[in-house]
């Protein structure tokens, strides 16, 4: 079963890897989703098929690395827009934003303060402050969102403990999750979620101070109003003109990306990003009860005598040998019959995509 998951875990990586190359030039990328999809009701909808993990459990930290550093800007955007459909009922409470894109382009603003959303030519495999060892320091972070070690559960005793977000998964602190974009992401929100509750219950910060007071918070580990200006002008405000901008020009889902402190973005700094575009309503801790969400089924086996969804090779079983056709198929290295089409689809939406990847690789990994 170990070696299962390891070959599942390198299928994935060639694919992530075969597949982020853009078929059009950098910037110029169609949206991803379905543009039907009402993103503010439904989100973008996941069209990358972003598990979890970015590679199942078993994986290496070699691995996870490969396939966050192949990533597109698109992709590392449309990762992080996963995290906020997946979260959006505990997100625009506690933010205080009803805007979904608004949210959308605040995380790329982040993003780029820290990482530049994988414009650096590295996608979501940036590390920053490792040269102590792993774990070691309080600055140890990785991923687009530059999540430090200390969002983790169990960082070590010299860390505070960010344990105040039950609403969200609260991943360990080992390799294997640390190194992985997907769940770096995850605890990324999961840390600005801390802040904002600090920034209430502890600083009684209101209003959009709230959101920028957690935007300092990620970056120093204190979410209080300090008298100096010009910090919050270097990080937290700076975050919303970047923000602003991608959401003002159009860049919210294809390849663009910008700098921090570029020229771009001087409009958008001349004014004030939180009063003039982001304020909508009073952050709030309010208990959550999420709305019901549609996910993904997963695939489970028909009677024999039935057509057996996810045996892509036709042979009458499901197995190993059907993902790496597939796998073969995403990758343009052969082409299925319609009848190897019909079993392949497992969501079935009619395309095949990395979407039906990944719910095979759910249905071998389970079964």
């Amino acid at each position: 079963m170990k070696q299962h998951k390891r070959m599942l875990a390198v299928l994935s990586s060639a694919v992530m890897m075969l597949c982020s190359v853009p078929a059009v030039p950098a910037g110029a990328a169609e949206i991803a989703h379905d543009p039907n999809r009402n993103v503010q009701e439904e989100g973008v909808g996941n069209p990358f098929g972003f598990g979890e993990r970015i590679l199942p459990e078993g994986a290496t930290v070699e691995e996870l690395r490969a396939a966050n550093h192949a990533l597109t800007v698109q992709q590392v955007k449309y990762m992080l827009y996963k995290e906020i459909d997946e979260h959006w009922d505990l997100i625009t409470v506690r933010f205080g934003q009803r805007e979904r894109e608004k949210v959308y382009a605040l995380f790329l603003g982040i993003g780029t303060l820290e990482s530049t959303i994988g414009g650096n030519g590295n996608g979501a495999d940036w590390e920053t402050a490792y040269e102590q060892g792993f774990g070691v320091s309080s600055a140890h972070a990785y991923g687009t969102l530059q999540t430090a070690v200390t969002a983790f559960r169990d960082p070590g005793t010299s860390f505070m403990q960010e344990a105040d977000v039950p609403e969200l998964e609260w991943y360990d602190l080992t390799k294997e999750n640390f190194y992985d974009g997907i769940i770096s992401n995850h605890m990324g929100l999961r840390k600005i979620i801390h802040f904002i509750r600090s920034a209430i219950e502890e600083y009684n910060l209101s209003g959009w101070q709230v959101v920028r007071g957690a935007l300092k918070g990620h970056n120093t580990g204190w979410a209080y109003l300090i008298e100096d200006e010009g910090y919050y002008k270097n990080y937290p405000d700076e975050g919303a003109a970047l923000a602003q901008w991608y959401y003002e020009n159009g860049h919210l889902y294809d390849n663009v990306f910008t700098w921090t402190g570029a020229e771009a973005a001087q409009e958008q700094r001349a004014g004030h990003p939180w009063t003039d575009w982001w304020y909508d309503q009073e952050p709030s801790l309010a208990e959550i009860t999420p709305a019901e969400t549609t996910q993904p089924q997963e695939t489970t086996t028909v009677p024999a005598d039935q057509n057996l969804i996810g045996d892509v090779d036709l042979s009458g079983r499901v197995e190993l040998a059907d993902a790496v056709l597939l796998v073969q198929a995403l990758t343009a290295q052969t082409a299925l019959t319609e009848a190897q089409g019909a079993q392949a689809d497992m969501n079935s939406d009619r395309k095949i995509n990395g979407a039906d990847l990944t719910l095979l690789k759910r249905l071998l990994l389970n079964g």
